[in-house]
């Protein structure tokens, strides 16, 4: 009895998402800040081809869907992508204006470690972060001791809104009213 009183206290303090999934802002909330309260009608991109392709090779693996729901106004776009970190996905939101990274933030997340990527003394590396020809980063992202695998999900989600933003642009933009 004691054993189990001690087992439940250790994950109720071991941190904030020790027993559930932790939402930091919701999809709406997030768009609506993306887009100063009036967010466009939500795009679609199938992930067929080379996308899927590029998309697997950005990631490691298939992305969990074959479409992605993307919101743009001009040369601004918002994206709302999912990665596993260890064992549970991650959803962040990114904000991307002129083909590099404005925002981007950690909307739900739903691991045991690893949260502290959800603060902008590491968010904040990304802003203006671009791709480079090798579609990697076009800087360094400083680690967080004992959150390795959030921060390489939060890594492969920036370089994915970077390729699927620039996949999208050129035809989205010159049919923009």
């Amino acid at each position: 009895m004691l054993r189990n009183l001690l087992i439940t206290l250790s994950l109720l303090l071991s941190g904030p998402t020790a027993l559930a999934s932790v939402t930091y802002q919701t999809a709406d909330e997030f768009l609506q800040v993306a887009f100063s309260g009036a967010p466009p009608e939500a795009a679609l991109i199938w992930l067929t081809g080379k996308h899927k392709q590029a998309a697997e090779q950005i990631l490691g693996h298939p992305y969990s869907t074959l479409r992605i729901r993307y919101w743009r106004r001009g040369a601004r776009s918002a994206w709302i992508l999912e990665e596993i970190g260890k064992e549970q996905p991650i959803t962040v939101g990114v904000v991307i204006d002129g083909q590099r990274i404005e925002n981007i933030r950690v909307l739900v997340f739903r691991e045991s470690r690893g949260w502290e990527i959800r603060h902008s003394f590491f968010t904040d590396q990304f802003n203006a972060a671009q791709l480079n020809q090798e579609r990697q980063l076009d800087r360094h992202i400083d680690g967080i001791s004992g959150a390795t695998l959030s921060v390489r999900a939060m890594k492969k989600l920036a370089r994915l809104a970077l390729y699927l933003d620039a996949a999208t642009r050129e035809s989205d933009v010159s049919a923009a009213p």
